[in-house]
């Protein structure tokens, strides 16, 4: 009988080290050297770096602590002024450039944290939406210089927030997208501030079509929304100086003392006292009239007024101020769209008070 054959063990490959190198990354405190001992598995296997691994660094890279400095001065000002107060605080000469990558990378990875909400629900919920428009470049899809045939535009930002009526701090949301996406993002915020099945909601802001329908849509029974009362006055202040001319202030404030208490038919029957004909070019009383009649539903101040709710969407314009149009309506400044939502879900993250709970999460690489 032949003497059986010895099964072949299968190679092991064992690690050996490989040439040290010179790894540089930038701190806070300048750059930072090491002598790196690299190990590659087997001969042609993969290169291992335990040190880089270890101490989370990149060859070249930047620590977290300067990463964050860096987003830091790029959300509030222009990428090259953010580099010139990072020289200032630290002495570190960084690109505008890569100051740009940096905060809009981490600009979407802040954007995806998400609100955790109050474990008990809050008895009325004050909520509002408005936008505001920002500058937007398209760059041409093809060409060897893509400066040229560029197209400029304007396009709307829209804001959300909530809050619980006795909080001053409100849940925000940002978002340039549709409707749709902007009815979900202010469902969502809602849910964040507190949100529950028996929650009383009061919604207040302009008497856009596309508001009150995404408002009713999705408080149904459950919330009343009131037209903001000072667009409202705009459009009495137009009538007024066709009505009363000699006196339109006096006249102006009447009206509003009737729409304080709820006489909506009251003005309504001073406004058609006055209509004006078909071939007017300017019609101000015409438009006061429709605009009031549209929204007679949504006119209640004298019930607002007694339950201590806002009547005026002063809180979400203030916020578009400091929120968004702060940084996306610098002088100068035009943004590609994936760069602006960037932006607005880094301003949003940072009005939400979660700049604190990102860069406390520990992450690979970035030491």
């Amino acid at each position: 009988m032949p003497t059986p054959k010895p099964k072949c063990r299968r190679a092991i490959r064992r690690p050996f080290a490989t040439v040290k190198k010179r790894l540089k990354w930038q701190t806070t405190f300048g750059w930072v050297s090491v002598a790196e001992e690299q190990w590659r598995l087997g001969r042609r296997g993969p290169l291992l770096r335990p040190f880089c691994q270890r101490a989370g660094v990149r060859p070249r890279g930047r620590s977290r602590r300067l990463q964050r400095a860096l987003v830091d001065f790029g959300a509030e000002e222009s990428f090259a002024r953010a580099a010139v107060r990072v020289r200032e605080h630290y002495g570190l000469d960084v690109a505008s450039e890569q100051v740009r990558q940096l905060t809009l990378t981490h600009g979407a990875q802040i954007s995806a944290l998400t609100v955790r909400p109050p474990q008990r629900a809050a008895a009325t919920l004050i909520r509002q939406l408005d936008g505001s428009m920002i500058p937007i470049v398209v760059p041409p899809a093809q060409g060897p210089d893509r400066r040229r045939g560029k197209q400029l535009l304007w396009r709307e930002a829209r804001l959300c927030l909530a809050r619980p009526q006795d909080s001053a701090t409100p849940c925000y949301g940002a978002t340039l997208g549709s409707v749709a996406v902007t009815g979900a993002l202010w469902r969502d915020t809602a849910q964040a501030a507190g949100l529950g099945l028996r929650t009383h909601v009061h919604g207040v802001g302009d008497g856009a079509e596309w508001i009150l329908t995404q408002f009713q849509e999705q408080s149904g029974a459950q919330g009343h929304y009131l037209v903001d009362f000072y667009h409202v006055s705009e459009y009495l202040g137009a009538a007024a100086t066709v009505i009363n001319p000699k006196a339109p202030q006096a006249w102006r404030r009447r009206q509003q003392g009737r729409l304080l208490e709820n006489k909506v038919t009251s003005v309504l029957r001073a406004l058609a006292a006055h209509w004006e004909s078909a071939d007017s070019p300017q019609a101000p009383v015409r438009a006061a009239y429709r605009y009031l009649e549209q929204r007679h539903a949504h006119l209640d101040y004298a019930g607002a007024r007694a339950q201590g709710w806002d009547l005026g969407s002063g809180e979400i314009k203030s916020a578009h101020r400091h929120v968004v149009q702060q940084r996306l309506k610098l002088a100068g400044s035009w943004w590609k769209e994936p760069n602006a939502e960037a932006m607005l879900g880094l301003r949003v993250a940072r009005a939400n008070q979660h700049w604190h709970r990102y860069w406390s999460t520990p992450q690979l690489a970035l030491n």
